[in-house]
């Protein structure tokens, strides 16, 4: 595997499935395959989960670590070609991944998207550059419009808590201060459709349809309560409106409706669901309190699995250096 943004990179997905669990029940039975090995890690964007587990999962796995906080603690990079540099940017990413890779084995990128431009996010452009050009394996720790590893985490935590052979999961938008990409829900979407044994419906305001590409078979339903109805879990994640049926409103926030919040009530309609939500989450804008302090809220582990999606995808690429 020299490059991991999709479920389809994984190859067949219940022998990674298979192989998340055999690694969970015993973290360092790989380490031989990273020793000597550098991975590098490389923040456009701040992360907390994503980089604690990336290097934790790393460890695990014999290897050396070199984080780089773009924004802090390198030169700003320019990432456009044609551009006269004579700004606040230095470096032209163009010569820095090059250099990057001359110290590593294997890259992971964070990069949002910017939500001005929906075909240079869609194109991945900041990531298909490092593919292109480090000479490295690169996976994508969230990218513009894909979060493999937290939908990854995501499939085993669903996995590991259903009670039922095909559990009905539910994608739901929910209301959010700022703008947000679509990183997460698509790649939920994605994996979800991608398991044998998903009943996965997604429900949000008008407007608000994510890319065909990754709803994929999904169910959508613009009645929220409906929905929710007999649902197992509920994964509440916000999203920036897609632009999909309105190219102009890519980026924008063209609801505010405070009823969407998942609350009490609205796990009420559920099949006694449990609460799924990527973290950081706003409380009392995304959910409240009582859901996700509640014994029903996966939350935390579903972040203890990004250790486990994460030591798959560097398992695989060590194997294949």
């Amino acid at each position: 595997m020299k490059s991991f943004i999709n479920v389809e990179d994984l190859g067949p997905l219940d022998k990674a499935m298979a192989e998340a669990f055999e690694i969970k029940n015993d973290r360092f039975k790989y380490q031989h395959l990273g020793k000597n090995k550098t991975l590098m890690m490389i923040f456009f964007n701040n992360s907390l989960r994503t980089r604690l587990s990336t290097q934790k999962a790393a460890m695990n796995l014999g290897m050396n670590v070199i984080v780089l906080d773009v924004n802090a603690g390198a030169w700003k990079l320019e990432t456009e070609r044609g551009v006269i540099m004579d700004g606040d940017k230095s470096e032209h990413l163009l010569e820095a991944i090059p250099v990057m890779g001359c110290y590593c084995d294997m890259i992971g990128v964070r990069s949002f998207a910017g939500l001005t431009d929906r075909e240079y996010d869609y194109a991945e452009t900041v990531l298909q550059q490092f593919i292109k050009y480090s000479g490295r394996p690169v996976f994508a720790m969230e990218t513009a419009t894909v979060h493999p590893l937290q939908a990854f985490a995501d499939l085993i935590t669903i996995e590991e808590h259903k009670v039922v052979e095909r559990p009905k999961v539910v994608l739901t938008w929910a209301p959010h201060c700022r703008a947000l990409p679509q990183a997460v829900p698509n790649s939920f979407a994605q994996w979800m459709n991608a398991a044998p044994d998903v009943d996965l419906v997604i429900t949000h305001p008008e407007g608000y349809e994510l890319d065909p590409k990754f709803v994929g078979n999904a169910r959508v339903e613009y009645d929220q309560k409906k929905a929710f109805e007999g649902a197992d879990f509920i994964y509440a994640k916000n999203w920036s409106n897609p632009g999909v049926t309105n190219p102009a409103d890519y980026g924008k926030i063209t609801c505010n409706d405070m009823s969407w919040t998942v609350d009490t009530e609205h796990m009420s309609w559920t099949n006694n669901g449990k609460f799924m939500h990527c973290l950081p989450v706003r409380r009392n804008l995304i959910v409240t309190d009582d859901v996700i302090e509640s014994p029903n809220s996966l939350v935390i582990p579903e972040a203890a699995n990004r250790e486990i999606s994460c030591s798959v995808v560097i398992k695989r690429m060590l194997e294949n250096l």
